[in-house]
């Protein structure tokens, strides 16, 4: 039986209430935008994907950062730029989850690990 692919597009999309909280929509929307034109078929997608948030000169930059058997940083990662300007409010990191039939954005703080 074939393994079955991660971040297909045609399943249901969330995002937690707490990233909707403190994300504008237009972030959220430019994460899956990301993970449907820039992740999907290039890199192999495990079922929970990490992306930092960065100040690159007052604008936004997601980075993808694939995690180890440890949860620490592997030796891969991707930056994507993005127009929307930078805030020391916006979280440090944010996580998008698929169980096989439905997708959500959520913070670490929402996982059952914190």
């Amino acid at each position: 039986m074939e393994a079955k692919k991660m971040f297909e597009k045609n399943h249901a999309r969330y995002a937690s209430y707490g990233t909707v909280a403190v994300l504008p929509g237009d972030m959220i929307d430019a994460v899956w935008k990301i993970i449907d034109h820039d992740l999907q078929g290039v890199f192999p997608l495990e079922n929970l994907l990490t992306f930092k948030l960065h100040n690159n000169q007052g604008t936004t930059t997601f980075e993808y950062v694939q995690m180890d058997e440890d949860d620490q940083p592997g030796a891969l990662s991707a930056g994507f730029d993005t127009n929307f300007a930078y805030a020391p409010e916006l979280p440090d990191t944010v996580l998008a989850y698929d169980d096989g039939d439905s997708q959500i954005i959520l913070l670490p703080s929402e996982t059952a690990d914190h």
